[in-house]
């Protein structure tokens, strides 16, 4: 059992996973989330800083938004993030299309690797069904 404080309120809660909020401030935070995505909407090329103030949402949460892919810039808008890897600019997210490409090629090829590696080193396939002894 992982008992925290809520990040907004203070309140006592079993934590589970996500953001550290208690069930009634997460609620809270998913009407905002889908208030702001209304907003967007409705206001197709607003800035972050315009629909931070009309609704009542710090810019930072905003971003984080964003980062985790839940928001998307449009193609017009004035701002625009950058890839965290190149520095190329992208509407969502954290890494644009060719990073992210490059990031699971590279983790592929590390899996022939691995099993390269554990076919050098057989284990006997008595050893699985041994009775052991502490």
């Amino acid at each position: 059992m992982n008992i925290r404080n809520c990040r907004m309120c203070g309140h006592i809660f079993n934590y589970v996973a996500g953001p550290i909020l208690c069930p009634h401030c997460r609620e809270k935070m998913e009407a905002k989330f889908q208030e702001v995505k209304e907003y967007i909407r409705s206001n197709p090329g607003v800035g972050i800083q315009d629909v931070a103030e009309n609704c009542d949402v710090e810019p930072s949460q905003i971003q984080q938004w964003l980062r985790e892919e839940r928001l998307e810039l449009t193609e017009g808008s004035a701002i625009y993030l950058q890839c965290e890897k190149c520095g190329a600019p992208i509407r969502s997210g954290r890494f644009c299309e060719k990073c992210k490409y490059e990031m699971s090629m590279d983790l592929q090829s590390v899996l022939p690797k691995k099993q390269q590696m554990l076919k050098q080193h057989p284990t006997s396939s008595r050893d699985g069904d041994r009775m052991r002894y502490l």
